[in-house]
């Protein structure tokens, strides 16, 4: 999430009763979790073992759990509960809507909406859009030209589709992430306060879900097409023109590139890059990085050729076991 105009460090310290490292005018112009960090941006550590990885982040303002220098040009705030404290700093900054507070969305021409439909405030339609009977649609919503949204479908909070697409029935476009903190009383759920955004020509098949990012976005890429039951986590980015077809689960702050092909049943494990033209056969497991270009399977997938071979070297075990267990060491050497 952006802040605008961006807050100097002092404000921040204030706010959360923190320590700050850094001078008091320094400015934080966004709070992003550490895996979609900018510059300007402030991010949280509370795990000495990955103080690195933060600090040398494009974050420029590192929200942690112990005194130490930054590196030129960065600031700290220092707080005993860095995962307690970056979430007070996102529900300050946006606030959690009330959902008692309605408003008449601004129509575009021709627009056509069935019975039972909720708007929040600030919602934007553009022209030829229709929208089905028993809709839900959050506030901080933009929906293009030529959209065809179903029955029963929900829009979270500041969710942005474009242009053409279709959303089918009951499908959750926006929902919170799935992001939870180990406490000794039980985990600790991370606000999401980022957006959701369907580039135009998006398909999203019935019952789909898709997160919202937890303070970036989750964005899906123009021309893609997603079956039904279909859940794509927080802050995954998928490409132009891909195919996701049912029953496939993408874990968050995936990267999904252009052209890619997810056959049913399909899973993508977090922090897992794909990369363009790929293609993952039907019940495949992902873990790590796939190159492009190249069609995959297994769990964990591996290229398709490869894993067959190994499929049919394990068919022929039995065999090779009656062999080995009829030989003795004689013959062997």
């Amino acid at each position: 999430m952006k802040l605008t105009p961006p807050r100097p460090l002092a404000e921040l310290a204030a706010l959360l009763g923190a320590r700050a490292i850094g001078p008091p005018d320094h400015p934080v112009a966004g709070i992003n979790e550490i895996h979609r960090v900018e510059s300007g941006d402030l991010t949280f550590v509370d795990v000495e073992k990955y103080f690195k990885k933060a600090l040398d982040s494009a974050a420029t303002t590192i929200l942690i759990n112990q005194a130490i220098d930054p590196p030129p040009g960065k600031a700290l705030l220092v707080s005993d509960d860095p995962f307690r404290d970056y979430n007070r700093l996102t529900e300050h900054y946006q606030p959690r809507i009330d959902p008692t507070q309605h408003a008449q969305p601004q129509l575009g021409a021709k627009v056509r909406i069935g019975q039972n439909v909720v708007f929040g405030i600030d919602v934007v339609i553009g022209d030829d859009v229709e929208i089905g009977h028993n809709v839900v649609i959050g506030s901080h919503v933009r929906i293009g030209t030529g959209t065809v949204i179903h029955s029963h479908v929900s829009i979270y909070d500041y969710t942005t589709i474009g242009q053409h697409c279709m959303i089918q029935s009951g499908a959750r476009i926006g929902a919170e992430a799935f992001y939870y903190k180990k406490r000794e009383w039980g985990r600790e759920k991370m606000l999401s306060k980022g957006h959701t955004v369907l580039e135009d020509y998006v398909d999203v098949g019935a019952n789909t879900t898709i997160d919202r990012g937890v303070s970036a976005e989750t964005r899906i890429g123009a021309h893609t097409k997603i079956d039904n039951l279909v859940q794509i986590g927080h802050d995954t980015l998928i490409g132009r023109r891909c195919i996701l077809a049912s029953q496939v689960g993408i874990a968050g702050v995936s990267t999904i590139g252009d052209d890619c092909i997810l056959w049913g049943q399909v899973g993508v494990a977090s922090d897992t890059v794909i990369g363009n033209r790929a293609i993952v056969l039907a019940q495949s497991g992902v873990q790590g990085e796939l190159a492009g270009a190249k069609t995959y399977f297994g769990s964990p997938a591996a290229e398709r050729i490869q894993r067959w071979r190994e499929i049919a070297a394990v068919g022929r075990l039995p065999a090779f076991m009656q062999r080995i267990e009829g030989m003795s060491f004689d013959d062997i050497s």
